[in-house]
């Protein structure tokens, strides 16, 4: 599959590190402010720790130097190792509020990512493939959850502790000081070069990573496919070039970063060299420092280069994590293409106790501008009847019933429900008054009961089982040993498809919806299941409105009116025995229906005669 299979449109490729992003990403952590207090409360805290304990040290010394045992040494000593116990104490306490706030930021990120996606329209789905948004919500949620904590520890710990030491330095000896942070600008100059490449790579290995995702979910779906068609050596060459661009982009990141921490570590040697020098040449000539002085000087000039590397580390950190934190907030931040609008949020009216007439009024409908899906489409359905759409492949049956649903809006015209534009109701309030039954229903791993349950989740047993029973699904449901405690498996694959269409039934059916849509129900089933769904969806459609959307005919014959539909027109419509009548379009999709069934049950029957 081409990498363009696997990204949307809109995969985001800006050129520069974006603070602003950022600060929206730590908003996520606002709901664990009091970890994060403790956190940063916690890196200042040892960042101060850090300073004072070379000023005590280089006290101690000069103490000692100068032979005085005293009370002063001794008080001395006293808060050096209160300074020391106090940093294990401080070290606990950061490690434990950044591990909660970690894990807490990481639940948010998956729990809003998640919801967001059960509110996004379908036409967000039809343009990202399975495998991106699963990437989303795992790798890219973990590598923010794990970064952010301790990002926003090193830069509390690190700034303070910089500060700290340019303070001490200063204190010590402010000349000297001088020397060590002319590496500043050079610092600089090396984190904006490699910032950019960094950030370039590190895109690049996460684009990567969601083609390879969706990769593994399209060879996982389509194993049997692949298996069927000989197709493995083919499937594991592609596969093999999207995972050599994985190494390749992971192998340029990590060699990028490898470059980066070194030059900061040799910078910072050079700092501490020049110091040392500097000191050295000031003590041969008496101008220098005391022994203490010099140790503690020393010691900062060494320190000062690692909270440096500390935060380079994080940076570097950052711009691999920036193009995941781009794709979970731009999740997060999405808004749905169909929602209710203020108005009707704000509405204080009484909500409608069910739906009694549904109208198409002069719709039109396109996926893309350039191909019209329906065209000035009109048609009404009164209480109690059923409307059959029948018609060639792609020829808007399934937009009609998805428009219906509202799962998307017409771009001209309108859809009224009992004379109001469906805009202008609640949609889940609208979309609960539908069931829907598709051509290959979707059963969530579980039993039997608990995916009809799904239907109407406050439903008793006794309700599950009446409407299992109502449907005609209860005698192979009770063949099983467990009955209605069976575990259907991964999408039902341990029933077959005539059975998960029953259970489908049975779920719609439990809502107790006003309109039943129907998109190819029994297209995919034997003629005895045929038979059984048929006797069900006759039995449960009594006083409600049915969008029957078929592909054999002869399932539809008792159906109200029947629109055959052709390039988003409706091109004819009656009863069956009308449009059989007018020998039209109608006429011939039937009579060639009715000679291909008669056909194969011939080719059935002309074995058994030879044996």
């Amino acid at each position: 599959m081409s990498e363009q299979a696997f990204l949307p449109e809109d995969e985001y490729d800006g050129g520069t590190f974006d603070w602003r992003l950022w600060r929206r990403i730590i908003r996520h952590a606002r709901p664990h402010r009091r970890w994060l207090r403790i956190m940063l409360f916690s890196g200042v805290l040892l960042a101060v720790i850090e300073t004072l304990l070379p000023l005590s040290n280089a006290w101690l010394i000069d103490e000692a130097v100068a032979g005085r045992a005293g009370a002063a040494f001794w008080w001395l000593a006293g808060i050096y190792l209160v300074l020391a116990s106090s940093f294990s104490v401080v070290v606990w306490w950061f490690i434990r509020a950044a591990g909660r706030l970690t894990t807490g930021v990481g639940f948010d990120l998956r729990e809003q990512g998640f919801s967001r996606l059960q509110d996004l329209s379908f036409s967000y789905f039809d343009t990202r493939p399975t495998g991106w948004l699963v990437s989303r919500l795992t790798s890219d949620c973990t590598k923010i959850s794990h970064l952010l904590p301790w990002f926003l520890l090193d830069l509390a710990w690190g700034s303070c502790f910089i500060i700290g030491i340019v303070v001490a330095m200063m204190f010590i000896d402010w000349q000297l000081a001088l020397w060590v942070l002319v590496i500043v600008p050079p610092l600089a100059l090396v984190s904006w070069y490699f910032q950019r490449k960094l950030l370039r790579s590190s895109r690049q290995v996460r684009r990567t990573n969601s083609i390879l995702t969706g990769v593994y979910n399209e060879g996982l779906m389509g194993v049997r496919t692949t298996r069927a068609l000989a197709r493995e050596e083919e499937s594991l060459r592609e596969f093999r070039g999207h995972s050599g661009d994985m190494r390749r982009y992971t192998v340029r990141n990590s060699l990028q970063s490898a470059v980066y921490l070194p030059c900061i570590i040799t910078l910072g040697a050079v700092g501490v060299g020049m110091t040392l020098w500097k000191g050295g040449v000031d003590i041969q000539v008496g101008e220098g420092l005391s022994l203490g002085d010099l140790i503690a000087f020393m010691q900062y000039a060494v320190l000062f280069s690692m909270p440096i590397q500390e935060i380079a580390a994080r940076i570097t950190d950052l711009q691999a994590a920036q193009a995941a934190a781009e794709r979970i907030q731009s999740l997060i931040e999405t808004e749905p293409e169909i929602q209710d609008s203020e108005r009707v949020r704000n509405a204080a009216e009484a909500i409608p106790s069910g739906i009694s007439t549904l109208e198409f009024k002069h719709v039109d409908f396109w996926y893309l501008p350039e191909e019209p899906v329906l065209l000035d489409f009109n048609f009404t359905v009164e209480p109690g009847q059923t409307i059959a759409l029948v018609g060639a492949t792609g020829g808007g049956k399934s937009t009609i019933a998805s428009l219906a649903a509202r799962f998307y809006e017409p771009r001209r015209g309108e859809i009224l429900v009992d004379g109001v534009d469906y805009r202008k109701r609640e949609l889940h309030w609208l979309q609960s008054q539908f069931g829907v039954v598709l051509q290959t229903p979707h059963l969530f791993s579980g039993t039997v009961r608990e995916n009809i349950r799904y239907g109407r989740l406050e439903a008793t047993d006794a309700e599950v089982e009446q409407a299992a029973e109502l449907v005609n699904a209860a005698n192979f449901i009770n063949e099983h040993e467990d009955g209605y405690d069976t575990d259907v498996g991964e999408g039902g694959t341990k029933l077959s498809v005539g059975q998960r269409q029953l259970v489908a039934l049975a779920r719609a059916v439990l809502a107790d919806p006003q309109i039943f849509i129907m998109d190819e129900a029994t297209s995919s089933v034997d003629t005895e299941t045929e038979q059984l769904i048929q006797q069900a969806i006759d039995t449960v459609l009594g006083g409600r409105i049915a969008l029957i959307i078929a592909h054999r005919l002869s399932t539809i014959r008792s159906a109200d009116v029947i629109l055959v539909i052709d390039d988003g027109r409706i091109v004819e419509q009656g009863s069956h025995r009308e449009l059989l009548e007018s020998k039209g379009r109608y006429w011939r999709l039937y009579t060639r229906q009715e000679a291909e069934d008669a056909e194969a049950a011939i080719g059935d029957e002309e074995p058994s005669q030879d044996q």
